[in-house]
């Protein structure tokens, strides 16, 4: 079946975000229609939840794309307009398990020229880690925390840190984690006000809310 795409190229104006094309449910054709579009404005081209099938076919068509498998992005060509900030954002998760989640919203941060650093493995079992870590997270502005399993990191580091933080309930975990669903009720009920939270494994999303606040106090 053939469809006009048609992209939202007035996001930037109105809300200075670019949109991003999700990969999973598109056919390689349509991909490639949609970069076309992309790229005929001068604008980037970011790509979630791809896989190195359909990745393939676009690095082959395009030099400048950038695959990145871990966290199944795709990226082709530069932002033209990229935030000037000096505002950071730490991006913590509890495990390497949850690495693609994180990596999805340090690229989503990149692309618009944010500093971004990630603290991987400070996860509440063995919470020392995390603590070893304060010090330097605290030098960031905005806090992306992304758990599974029971996703108690969140609570704990809203309890210890005042900067705004954006949780990410990740789906990792057995049995009664039920792909994230623990995480997410848990994040939702956290006890440390003042806590927002995205949806299931939405690393790019809470880079969204990182790019909302960032813009706010810039």
């Amino acid at each position: 079946m053939n469809f006009d795409i048609k992209f939202d190229f007035q996001r930037r104006e109105r809300l200075g975000l670019i949109e991003a094309i999700w990969g999973q449910d598109k056919s390689i054709d349509q991909l490639k229609r949609a970069s076309e579009i992309v790229l005929s404005k001068n604008e980037v081209v970011f790509i979630t939840r791809i896989n190195s099938k359909k990745a393939i076919d676009l690095l082959d068509l395009y030099d400048d794309a950038r695959f990145y498998e871990e966290a199944q992005c795709l990226i082709i060509g530069e932002n033209p307009n990229k935030l000037k900030t000096n505002k950071k954002v730490a991006i913590i998760s509890g495990g390497s398990s949850d690495l693609a989640i994180t990596l999805e919203a340090k690229l989503a941060l990149e692309i618009y020229g944010v500093n971004c650093k990630s603290f991987i493995d400070v996860g509440v079992a063995g919470i020392h880690r995390l603590i070893n870590q304060l010090e330097e997270i605290n030098k960031y502005d905005v806090l992306i925390v992304c758990a599974g399993m029971e996703g108690a990191l969140a609570t704990v580091v809203g309890g210890l840190l005042a900067q705004p933080i954006i949780a990410v309930p990740v789906s990792v975990g057995y049995g009664v984690s039920k792909n994230g669903e623990t995480a997410l009720n848990s994040m939702l009920s956290s006890c440390s006000p003042g806590i927002s939270v995205m949806n299931i494994d939405n690393g790019y999303g809470a880079a969204m809310a990182s790019l909302r606040i960032i813009k706010s106090i810039c």
